[in-house]
């Protein structure tokens, strides 16, 4: 069989092999993978489009997705399986792929398809019976697939395993610079940084740092507070700088709008694997999980008085902090990262 990968979106993928080889990034899960399974690697580009990319895009993905859809259908046969990292672009290959008599084995993974577009994407482009595999993080999403398709408990996957680079996001020491304890967070998606900085705004003997960098969300007004408060800082922190913010971070904080398809995993992983204590928005599946194990410490959404109270338990508590600590390094260990994530996929990919 002939292996394709075909990604949501592009990227430098040598230079990021060259900088993870050289310890300046996290590898790229889907860059190891392909060299397994020498699978070659399809991203969208800006390609020649036509009216129906456009008229599509509507629903899912965007032009790029269904252009680079159009020309792998001209490419893919029987002899080939295809992976598809989102919902995005794995919608368009399977709708224009799916539609051959001699189409190609699809695996699409799901991330947030429980929404208008992409229930409507599912029903308008019959993708249940072009895809072979749906494979998603979450229990609650793998519900959802099988009952909105109709599917067989064969067509859908729980991964539960993580991308997160344990070689990159581990524990190391803390800044000779830091003078006071560092609340940190990052990313932009589902944030709800008002609620962080109202519980975080009176206590002014810390320091709250925010990385505000995301590669699959665009910053939400709704996200921050419309005056930053004088202890809270937010900016673009490289990967270098990201990893030693959170060795550097007494606590790291995720704070999160309700949603159904569980933002902030990757956020949670990364201080995970670097040994820090985690405060998250309560929420279903794997971070209800992650409660129950002893690895980290939920609050309920928008509530900054319950917010404030978990950071200053912990901040009053080291030992506590450090035992919550540990107990979720030693999951990231065991469960959730990058190694047993490509072990894994490269396991699905060779048996589909």
């Amino acid at each position: 069989m002939k292996y394709h990968i075909v990604l949501s979106r592009a990227f430098d993928l040598e230079s990021i092999a060259q900088n993870s080889q050289a310890g300046k990034s996290p590898c790229h899960v889907m860059w190891e993978a392909s060299q397994i399974l020498r699978a070659k690697i399809h991203q969208p580009h800006e390609q020649i489009f036509i009216p129906s990319d456009k008229i599509r895009a509507l629903v899912i993905g965007n032009k790029q997705h269904w252009a680079l859809a159009r020309a792998l259908s001209q490419q893919l046969t029987e002899d080939s399986v295809v992976f598809c990292t989102g919902e995005d672009i794995g919608i368009p290959v399977a709708s224009l792929c799916g539609a051959n008599s001699n189409r190609p084995k699809i695996a699409v993974f799901i991330h947030n398809i429980n929404r208008l577009r992409g229930r409507l994407a599912l029903k308008l482009f019959q993708v249940q019976d072009k895809i072979d595999l749906f494979i998603t993080y979450t229990q609650k999403s793998a519900n959802f697939l099988r009952e909105y398709l109709n599917l067989p408990e064969s067509k859908v996957k729980l991964f539960v395993e993580q991308p997160t680079d344990i070689s990159f996001f581990k524990p190391g020491k803390v800044s000779s610079t830091k003078t006071r304890p560092i609340i940190a967070s990052a990313g932009l998606e589902q944030r709800d940084y008002r609620t962080l900085a109202a519980a975080t705004q009176d206590l002014l003997d810390i320091e709250v740092k925010i990385c505000v960098a995301s590669p699959n969300a665009k910053e939400q007004s709704r996200a921050f507070p419309e005056v930053v408060p004088n202890n809270m800082s937010c900016r673009y922190y490289d990967w270098q700088e990201l990893v030693q913010l959170y060795r550097d971070a007494d606590i790291v904080v995720i704070p999160l709008f309700q949603n159904n398809y569980q933002a902030g995993l990757s956020t949670m992983f990364e201080a995970l694997a670097c040994r820090r204590p985690v405060i998250i928005t309560k929420s279903p599946g794997i971070i209800t999980e992650l409660e129950q194990a002893g690895a980290i410490q939920t609050v309920t959404q928008g509530d900054a008085l319950e917010l404030r109270q978990a950071i200053t338990e912990l901040l009053n508590n080291p030992q506590k902090a450090d035992m919550l600590a540990l107990k979720g390094y030693e999951l990231i260990l065991q469960h959730y990262n990058h190694k047993l994530y490509i072990e894994k996929f490269v396991k699905i990919m060779s048996n589909l």
